[in-house]
């Protein structure tokens, strides 16, 4: 058994290469071998977001605060709330990021497959993150 506790790994900025706007990630976590999860606590400031990207064995979303947006490419943007569990399928190109006006976190969950979880695509542009009406 391993407890990590509350603040001993410290916050981590989000990635210009990888994401739009504020974005705060908290307790990275990467189980040992033979197992292959990995994932954090991952907050975005209203209007940050994700670049597109894909996960090769897929990946969970848990929110647990605020206001989400989610996509996947050729559908339309999704609201996500607090209790909501989002699937991507391995490969599915997609995004995903606060709304325009309201903050939101969420626990991001992936395994990797050949020592890889994501690859990082290109940033989501404005007008795609928030269509006109």
């Amino acid at each position: 058994m391993k407890i990590t506790r509350l603040g001993s790994i410290s916050s981590a900025k989000g990635p210009t290469e990888w994401f739009t706007g504020i974005v705060r990630i908290d307790g990275w976590f990467q189980a040992d071998a033979p197992a292959q999860v990995g994932g954090a606590t991952v907050t975005f400031e209203p209007g940050a977001r994700t670049a597109w990207h894909t996960h090769p064995l897929g990946q969970t979303l848990i929110v647990v605060t605020g206001l989400g947006r989610v996509q996947r490419e050729g559908g339309p943007i999704e609201e996500i709330r607090p209790g909501d569990i989002v699937w991507f399928e391995p490969g599915e190109k997609h995004w995903h990021g606060a709304s325009p006006n309201t903050a939101m976190s969420h626990i991001a969950i992936a395994e990797a497959k050949d020592g890889k979880s994501v690859e990082w695509l290109e940033h989501v542009t404005d007008a795609e993150y928030q269509p006109a009406s």
